[in-house]
């Protein structure tokens, strides 16, 4: 059972769930929360999510993905009754912490994390830059070598110089269809 802490204060903490339940566990703390009356100590509970870009059959796709699998934060005063309504949620397995006493995430990390969340669109990863060898991974020109031409960060697109028929062919790629050599 965890101390209590005088005085009682409202803090971030991270519960650890099985993994792919993350959201069921929300949503059931959330109901546990209300029916049980425990609003005046519990006070949110987020899934930390992000927008990425994938491509799937060849289309772009914006998807959101979970930051940190298996762990659900939840902004709470720890008493042994809050404690109990929490560790007692189906698919929790307990709290990040020492032994049963549950840690506080500093406020400086959950600001981090919900400007991390806020992103509404999300920003292009490319890890490469102009003159780098890459492979093609996707697409017509699947595993087709080339050298990076040009790099536009904003439609997160690369032209890539091709060696087709004995000479170099300028192929617009999506940065998600090659890889660095």
């Amino acid at each position: 059972m965890p101390k209590q802490q005088l005085p009682e204060q409202k803090n971030w903490y991270v519960i650890h769930t099985y993994s792919g339940y993350e959201d069921a566990v929300a949503k059931s703390l959330k109901q546990r929360v209300d029916s049980l009356g425990m609003d005046d100590k519990i006070f949110s509970v987020i899934v930390p999510k992000e927008k990425k870009i994938k491509i799937k059959g060849g289309k772009r796709k914006t998807v959101e993905e979970k930051i940190y699998p298996g762990y659900v934060l939840v902004e709470m005063i720890v008493t042994d009754d809050s404690w109990y309504v929490v560790r007692n949620t189906p698919n929790v397995t307990g709290f990040v912490g020492v032994g049963t006493t549950p840690v506080p995430v500093s406020e400086a990390e959950i600001q981090t994390l919900k400007k991390r969340m806020g992103v509404e669109t999300p920003k292009h990863n490319i890890e490469v830059e102009v003159g780098d060898a890459v492979k093609i991974i996707d697409g017509p020109f699947k595993d087709f070598d080339g050298k990076v031409s040009a790099i536009d960060p904003n439609r997160g697109k690369i032209k890539v110089l091709v060696n087709m028929f004995g000479r170099d062919t300028p192929v617009e790629l999506d940065s998600l269809q090659i890889k660095k050599i």
